[in-house]
C-alpha cells in the first residue's frame, strides 16, 4: 500500500492532470469555434456596419462638410461689407452682386462656422434696425467661443433686453458680460450695467458698478467718465 503524507495521495499521476487540462482547453476552443460559426453572419454584419459608418464619417467630413464650410465663408464677404457700412437691412437680405445675406447663409449653411457667425451678425443687425426680439432670437442661436465673443454675445443680449425695457434680464446679461478682464469690453458693459441699475433706481449697485470702472479700468473710455456717473448717482442716492 502506498504511503500517504499530510493527507495527500502519492498515487496521483501528474500526467493525468495535464491530460485533463489539455482536454478542457481543446473543448473550450471547440466551443468558441462553434459559437463563432453559429454567429458568423451577425459578427461579420456588425463589423461591416462599423466599417461603413467610419467610411461615411470621413467621406462626410472631407467631401461634404469641409467644402460646405469653405463655400459658406467665401459667399459671406459681401454681407459683411454691407454690415461694416451700417447697411444692416441689405446685409440681412440683399447685400448685392447676387450674394446671399446673413439670413440666407444661416438657412443654407447653418451647420458651418460661417453660418454660426452669421447669427451674431444678424442679431446685431436687427438690434440696429430696432427689431429687438429678432435680435435676441439670433443672438441666442449664436454659439460663442473664445475669450471675446462670449462677452460680446452677452453684452449685446443685454442691450436688446434693455431696449425692450426688461432690465432684470438686461442686468443678468450685463453681469455675465462683466465677468471677464477685457479692459475695453468689460468697462463698457460695467457702465451699461450701472445705467440699468439706475433705471431700477438701485443706486447702491449702480454706484458699485461705476466705482469698479474707476478702480480697475481708469484708462478706458468708460473710466474717463466714471467720476461723472459716480457724482450723478451719489447726488440722487443722497436725496
Amino acid at each position: 500500500m502506498a504511503k500517504r503524507r499530510f493527507g495527500v495521495d502519492n498515487t496521483e499521476n501528474p500526467a493525468n492532470e495535464a491530460d485533463e487540462v489539455l482536454v478542457d482547453a481543446i473543448e473550450a476552443k471547440k466551443e468558441g469555434s462553434d459559437w463563432f460559426e453559429e454567429n458568423q453572419k451577425t459578427i461579420v454584419g456588425v463589423l461591416l456596419g462599423l466599417a461603413v459608418l467610419v467610411v461615411a464619417y470621413f467621406a462626410f467630413q472631407n467631401l461634404v462638410k469641409k467644402p460646405k464650410m469653405n463655400e459658406a465663408a467665401s459667399v459671406m464677404y459681401q454681407a459683411q461689407y454691407q454690415f461694416e457700412r451700417d447697411s444692416f437691412s441689405a446685409a440681412l437680405t440683399n447685400p448685392g452682386g447676387g450674394h446671399p445675406g446673413f439670413l440666407s447663409i444661416i438657412s443654407d449653411y447653418g451647420s458651418t462656422p460661417a453660418g454660426n457667425v452669421a447669427n451674431y451678425y444678424a442679431g446685431v443687425s436687427y438690434l440696429h434696425l430696432g427689431d429687438y426680439n429678432k435680435a435676441i432670437e439670433h443672438l441666442k442661436d449664436f454659439s460663442a467661443r473664445g475669450e471675446t465673443m462670449p462677452i460680446m454675445k452677452d453684452g449685446t443680449l443685454g442691450d436688446a433686453y434693455s431696449e425692450l425695457g426688461d432690465f432684470d434680464k438686461a442686468i443678468s446679461y450685463y453681469e455675465s458680460a462683466t465677468n471677464s478682464d477685457n479692459e475695453f469690453l468689460t468697462s463698457q458693459y460695467l457702465k451699461k450695467l450701472g445705467m440699468a441699475y439706475e433705471k431700477q433706481q438701485n443706486f447702491t449697485k449702480a454706484l458699485a458698478a461705476y466705482e469698479k470702472i474707476k478702480t480697475l479700468y481708469p484708462k478706458s473710455a468708460a473710466g474717463g467718465e466714471a467720476d461723472k456717473y459716480i457724482a450723478r448717482v451719489s447726488a440722487v442716492a443722497g436725496k
